[in-house]
């Protein structure tokens, strides 16, 4: 069994139950706001531009945006791509360097 499987299953349910009604085209924000929608509708938790402090030397140097941090356990990060390009991968990979959080989408 993966880490958070029960919870990662119903986001993606509700990721392509998004998907599949608004379709390619929109921007990021549009299918963001979609998705907390569609997470609330069942019965998930999350909030939305999650504020990640990141620290050096004991001092804040910047905060990272997560677009929603689920359940308190799964942050998840949205692109409006055609694909996800490795570029973006980083982006995801920071933010959970940068927290105690194991689960990334």
């Amino acid at each position: 069994m993966l880490l958070h499987e029960e919870t990662t299953e119903i986001i993606l349910k509700c990721f392509y139950t998004v998907y599949n009604t608004l379709g390619f085209g929109f921007l990021e924000k549009v299918y963001e706001n979609a998705l907390l929608i569609e997470l609330n509708k069942n019965g998930i938790k999350c909030k939305q531009q999650f504020s990640i402090p990141v620290f050096y030397d004991e001092l804040i140097v910047g905060n990272y945006f997560a677009d929603l941090f689920v359940e308190d356990k799964i942050l998840i990060e949205l692109k409006a791509a055609e694909n996800i390009a490795k570029e973006h991968e980083p982006q995801l990979y920071n933010y959970l360097k940068a927290t105690n959080i194991e689960v990334g989408l």
